[in-house]
């Protein structure tokens, strides 16, 4: 049973039941349904090829679920395109995906509009929000269509989803996602009390629907029977709004999304009585924004680790071990059930507990490969294990501590230093709202530890406060050597720090990059 299969399912079975509410307009799954068959007869009639890429370039919107199930229905797969992205960056992903169709919302009309003369394979260009003097109606176009399901052969190999990388080492890469693949991450979701929720669930996601992380916490409860509530994009207050007002059981969030939310002035004024659980992943959270938000929310806390190749599903810190005397906040949890997670090193040899090593992980839900790129694919997964680029060690009783990406770790005097280690001393300082390490050159050491620094609004601190403190912390060699005062982190969509950006300047004039 594929995800058409399933929701159709749903259909039967529940039709009146709410499956979204998006800005006041509650939508039933029959509605929804019934919209996406009619997608998918209208994909069918436009007649694209079989497998062919239905781009999608819109802030959050039911019509992404209209189009995501209505293409998996006709084996054909939906492109999430990153909005954030600037207009040559859309051109080159919508050129490399060679697809002939693209839904984009009303925001994005002008961008389309100054590459369209360059989109070599768009032949259909269909407007969400419609309003377009060239451009296809989306529900007019929708409406003419029969409501009826079309009788499409599908395939456990089908490609249901292209999701691309962050790009935050190169151009974004195309992840290919299945229909078996995704059943099978499905069933891990439920089978490790992830999302083993029934049709009594609320959920509100604001992540973005071009992420992992968005497609997950949004999919896999609708396919539950759960109450969605969607939201267009990140607004702490509207956010926080809705914990309240609708009751709200389940939501995910990124970290940063946490801290600006416990900085929402009016943060403790609401009711999150109904809220069960939160989860967060994408980036590292301190203790100390952990420990707030448990205050606040009183709701019990799963990270979740992963990335858009393995169904954004590694490992899950569950609610017990969030307990501070079980000492495991800084872990990401123990691997999923059903995958296989081993640690190695530079030689490819499995470590040691306690030793530090790259994360490999083998399951049923490892991408098909990357679009087009078998070269990538075939350095990324290797005789099925997929290489994580993530820099961890494992305890004694199987928890995953990682200490950063591989490619973060910093060279200093012949030691390697992990920024994720050091910015979690540095932030634990009550007066550190958030923090990224970088390594700049140095003459003598090779690399200098240096600490980008945003301090809570209102503080107070100089360089020498916060290098002293972090020695009190940390061991000296993986202590900033100094700071820079910022007014925020650069971060890409799911919320990890662009390092990049920040190293960008200091490596400008050197020959070398580490």
């Amino acid at each position: 049973m594929f995800f058409a299969d399933k929701f159709q399912a749903l259909q039967r079975s529940q039709p009146d039941h709410i499956a979204i509410t998006f800005e006041g307009q509650d939508i039933s799954y029959n509605e929804l349904m019934e919209h996406s068959w009619q997608v998918a007869n209208g994909l069918l009639e436009l007649g694209i090829e079989r497998q062919d890429r239905v781009a999608h370039l819109a802030k959050n919107s039911p019509e992404f679920f209209e189009i995501f199930i209505g293409a998996s229905a006709t084996a054909f797969a939906t492109a999430g395109v990153n909005w954030r992205l600037a207009g040559p960056e859309i051109l080159q992903i919508l050129n490399s995906t060679e697809n002939s169709t693209l839904f984009v919302g009303k925001d994005f009309y002008p961008i389309i509009e100054t590459i369209e003369n360059d989109l070599k394979f768009i032949k259909n260009i269909i407007a969400i929000d419609g309003g377009h003097d060239r451009w296809i109606d989306y529900t007019s176009w929708r409406d003419q269509q029969s409501k009826q399901r079309p009788d499409v052969a599908l395939k456990g190999d089908d490609d249901v989803l292209q999701l691309y990388t962050s790009g935050t080492t190169g151009l974004p890469k195309g992840v290919q996602l299945t229909n078996q693949g995704y059943v099978n991450a499905f069933n891990a979701f439920v089978d490790n009390n992830i999302l083993d929720v029934d049709s009594s669930a609320r959920f509100v996601n604001v992540l973005p629907l071009f992420h992992v992380g968005g497609i997950n916490l949004t999919i896999v409860p609708l396919l539950r029977g759960a109450h969605l509530h969607l939201l267009a994009e990140f607004d702490a207050t509207i956010v926080l709004d809705s914990l309240s007002r609708d009751k709200i059981t389940h939501a995910l969030f990124v970290p940063a999304m946490i801290q600006m939310m416990l900085q929402e002035p009016k943060v403790r004024e609401r009711d999150y009585s109904n809220l069960q659980r939160l989860y967060y992943g994408a980036s590292p959270i301190s203790e100390s924004v952990l420990v707030e938000a448990g205050e606040v929310f009183g709701s019990d806390f799963m990270q979740l680790y992963g990335a858009t190749e393995n169904y954004g599903l590694v490992s899950m810190l569950a609610p017990e071990d969030h307990a501070a005397e079980r000492n495991k906040l800084r872990a990401c949890g123990k691997p999923a059930l059903g995958s296989e997670v081993k640690i190695i090193d530079s030689n490819g040899d499995s470590v040691a507990n306690g030793e530090v090593g790259e994360i490999l992980i083998k399951s049923n839900w490892i991408m098909k490969s990357y679009w087009r790129n078998p070269k990538a694919t075939s350095e990324t997964v290797v005789d099925g294990w997929y290489h994580t680029g993530d820099a961890a060690y494992m305890d004694e009783e199987g928890f995953l501590f990682i200490k950063d990406r591989v490619k973060d770790m910093i060279i200093t005097g012949g030691e390697n230093v992990y920024p994720a280690e050091v910015e979690n001393a540095v932030q634990s300082h009550e007066s550190i709202l958030d923090v990224a390490v970088i390594g700049i050159p140095d003459e003598q050491w090779g690399e200098a530890i240096k600490a980008c620094v945003v301090l809570r609004p209102g503080a107070e601190l100089s360089e020498e406060d916060i290098i002293t403190y972090a020695r009190t912390q940390i061991a000296g060699f993986k202590a900033p050597k100094s700071i820079d005062f910022i007014p925020e982190l650069p971060r890409n969509p799911s919320g990890k720090i662009l390092r990049r950006e920040l190293r960008a300047p200091y490596w400008a004039d050197q020959n070398r990059g580490v």
